[in-house]
């Protein structure tokens, strides 16, 4: 191995990734290193080879512990050692979090050893299982008047509460001394905040309740790592046995306590390699601690500053005047050709005139659709419904990078949940005749392929098709995109006017011949209603005997018998269905969990605990999350679509950018909300106030971290897309406005 450890900093797009794989493969070559290898055929093999090599310090071979900044990140950087390397190295590498969860549920028992724990295996818990239970069990603190004094609802109030949790470990500081840290940072302030003692007894009382039943949370799962799991003698041991080096990129994206692995590792003779973007900086307000990071590390590493101008970028040329133009409007400076204005009254018109410009420029071959990218500091529904509509029917792709509406907006997922309402007792209050409606719209229907639209809807689609399970990753949205119900939306109305009764307990369904004119509804409509009910009879039988096992079968059934049979269900489709029954999967599993220890918060019969899981997902808190594709052919050929937060994090770059809506204030939050509290544990300053000027200071170095960072990877043309009025009608008057007057003053 190498002696020294390296920092490798420079700007975006400078090959800070490509050095640090350069750097692997040198550590590869060196006769005295031995790398673990897995069974990649094998993974239930591969996984227990890990946990005994793990476990016993005789059987381990050190390897390097490789992490990227996100998910997206890890997976790039894995492809990018794998290619270089020819595949002689198998590379297990992980996000930061990824790796302590991963740490947690392997050396569990000496967790339970160390703190006393109940023997039961440790379940992780989604944010929206963890708003709910917090919820649950703090209502009784969250009282009317302290909803009043905070001004938020209980909902907001609690992510804020559990968010000082997950910030709090980030950082470093345990949990117990939360309150001391704001109780200086809250010093000055008004008193609209909560005491922090009673924050912190709120925190610890959700912690130690979260422990005693097994449940981890990003935030608990990083306080057991950093305060409990990485102190521990057994496991230090077994962490310098197990690791030789480590290889991180994007450090500048890491939480603190991550600096605490790093000089564990390095203290105990393991050689590492880190990448570092000072512009790059994309989660600082979210629990990274760049600036702690920088100066732990650089410090004790053989620094290299990769100078090196991004290949074809357009940040040599346009960053300093832009940030000259934004500090000084007064300035006399004029922006090259390169970047150009979209200038509309309303923002309706803004977004029309920008896509027909993406599409003229096209059909020009002026630039390819894979070359373009729209960024914006938020993309509502309208804006990115607007936009794809109009692109698409100009005959160009679209992608959207990391689009994820909620569960509850798709149609197939409302009818799902309505059947549960309809087959188990007690969830009449849940439903509604538009509700029933849409349901027999959705179950008497199928999609079909664009060669197949004149079939009828009954009919197959293909052989293949019917062997294709929910599983499937593969994107069909382009060959299966049309939906025929059997019943339409007009007949579905007049059978739930007509048929659908109402009621708390037992909500019913009746025959078609209930409704007077029932020859009205036709011969399809009729076959395809009298199916839905015979299902539904024969559901509720056997839920009355016990022979449905849980809900998730249920769905699992409903969507077998009506969504899958023999239709192909678009690629979203697929996702929101997949996402469905995991989250249900995990819903009851924390169901199942919690019913073993009767105490409080108060533990919920069956039925309620169908209305709870019902009303979470109509609450919008639950997105389709499906697991990334790379799209291949010509779907791999699309405009991108992407918020400055999603795009920058991509680590992406295109030929041509569209900034949209640059007269919105969202430019100086960087396009994503910092968390409250988070400038409290930030390592520099813990627990210093975070006043006015600190805000109006951060904002001005994140604006132009955005700026440097989002030219440095577009290479010929920025628009700025402007709209004098924002979607509510309120005048447009963020900070990139002067660079866009500074463009109108030229023309």
């Amino acid at each position: 191995m190498f002696s020294h450890s390296i920092w490798i900093v420079g700007p975006s797009r400078s090959g800070k990734t490509t050095r640090l794989v350069k750097q692997f493969a040198s550590w590869m070559l060196d006769d005295n290193y031995q790398y673990e290898t897995f069974d990649q055929k094998n993974p239930r093999q591969q996984n227990s080879d890990h946990i005994a090599k793990s476990l016993h310090l005789n059987q381990t071979e050190p390897s390097v512990l490789v992490l990227a900044a996100n998910d997206d990140n890890r997976r790039e950087l894995a492809d990018k050692i794998v290619t270089t390397t020819a595949g002689k190295y198998p590379v297990r590498c992980k996000t930061p979090l990824g790796f302590f969860q991963d740490e947690i549920i392997l050396f569990w028992p000496l967790l339970i050893q160390s703190l006393n724990l109940k023997a039961q295996f440790p379940v992780r818990l989604r944010p929206e299982t963890e708003q709910e239970l917090a919820t649950k069990l703090w209502h009784l603190y969250l009282d009317e008047e302290i909803l009043r004094r905070v001004g938020m609802n209980e909902y907001r109030l609690v992510r804020r509460i559990l968010d000082l949790l997950q910030l709090a470990a980030y950082g470093g500081t345990p949990t117990e001394e939360i309150s001391s840290v704001l109780a200086t940072a809250l010093a000055e302030q008004d008193n609209t905040h909560l005491e922090p003692e009673f924050l912190a007894f709120l925190l610890l009382n959700w912690r130690n309740w979260c422990l005693e039943r097994g449940l981890l949370t990003y935030g608990i799962i990083t306080e057991l790592y950093s305060q409990h799991l990485l102190t521990n003698s057994d496991y230090q041991q077994r962490l310098r046995k197990r690791y030789q080096g480590v290889l991180a990129d994007d450090v500048q994206d890491y939480p603190a306590v991550v600096c605490h692995l790093f000089e564990f590792l390095l203290d105990g003779g393991a050689v590492g390699a880190f990448s570092y973007n000072p512009d790059g900086v994309v989660r600082l307000g979210l629990g990274a601690d760049p600036g702690y990071i920088e100066a732990k590390l650089a410090a004790r590493t053989q620094v290299e500053t990769l100078t090196a101008s991004p290949l074809n970028s357009l940040a040599d040329t346009l960053t300093e005047p832009m940030v000259e133009l934004l500090t000084e409007p007064m300035a006399l400076l004029s922006l090259p050709e390169a970047v150009q204005s979209i200038q509309t009254t309303s923002r309706a018109q803004l977004l029309r005139q920008t896509a027909e410009a993406i599409a003229q420029a096209i059909k020009a071959k002026q630039v390819e659709p894979e070359q373009v990218a729209v960024i914006a500091p938020g993309l509502d529904a309208i804006a990115r419904y607007t936009l794809i509509e109009i692109l698409t029917k100009q005959g160009i792709a679209v992608q959207s990078l990391n689009d994820q509406r909620p569960l509850i907006s798709f149609p197939i997922i409302r009818a799902l949940l309505t059947l549960l309402a309809l087959v188990y007792p007690g969830l009449g209050r849940l439903l509604d005749r538009d509700a029933v409606a849409e349901m027999l719209v959705v179950l008497s229907g199928g999609y079909a392929t664009n060669d197949t639209q004149t079939r009828r809807l009954g009919d197959t689609v293909s052989e293949d098709a019917q062997t294709r399970r929910l599983g499937d990753t593969e994107n069909r949205s382009t060959a299966f995109s049309t939906f025929y119900p059997r019943i339409d939306p007009v007949r579905a109305g007049l059978i739930a006017d007509y048929c659908f009764q109402p009621h708390p307990d037992r909500p019913n369904l009746l025959p078609p011949t209930a409704f007077d004119r029932w020859d009205r509804l036709g011969y399809a409509a009729t076959t395809a209603y009298s199916e839905i009910l015979q299902w539904l009879e024969e559901q509720r039988s056997q839920q009355e005997l016990r022979l449905i096992p849980s809900p998730i079968s249920l769905l699992d059934r409903a969507i077998q018998r009506f969504l899958w049979n023999g239709s192909n269900l678009p690629y979203d489709q697929l996702a929101a269905l997949r996402e469905l029954l995991e989250t249900a999967q995990h819903y009851w599993e924390i169901d199942s969990r919690l019913r073993q220890i009767s105490s409080s918060p108060p533990i919920s019969s069956p039925q309620e605990a169908i209305a709870d899981f019902i009303q979470l997902l109509r609450r919008g808190t639950i997105t389709a999350n499906p697991y990334p594709i790379r799209p291949i052919g010509p779907a791999a050929k699309a405009v991108t679509f992407a918020t400055i937060f999603q795009y920058r994090s991509s680590r992406r770059s295109h030929r041509w950018h569209f900034w949209l809506d640059a007269g919105s204030p969202l430019w100086a939050k960087g396009g994503a909300a910092t968390l409250f509290g988070a400038p409290f544990f930030l390592q520099e300053r813990l627990g210093e106030p975070w006043t006015a000027e600190d805000e109006k200071m951060a904002e001005e170095q994140r604006l132009r971290r955005i700026l440097a960072d989002l030219l440095s990877r577009v290479s010929e043309r920025v628009y700025l897309c402007h709209s004098d009025l924002a979607m509510n009608g309120q005048e447009q008057l963020g900070p990139l406005l002067p660079l866009v007057h500074q463009i109108n003053l030229v023309e």
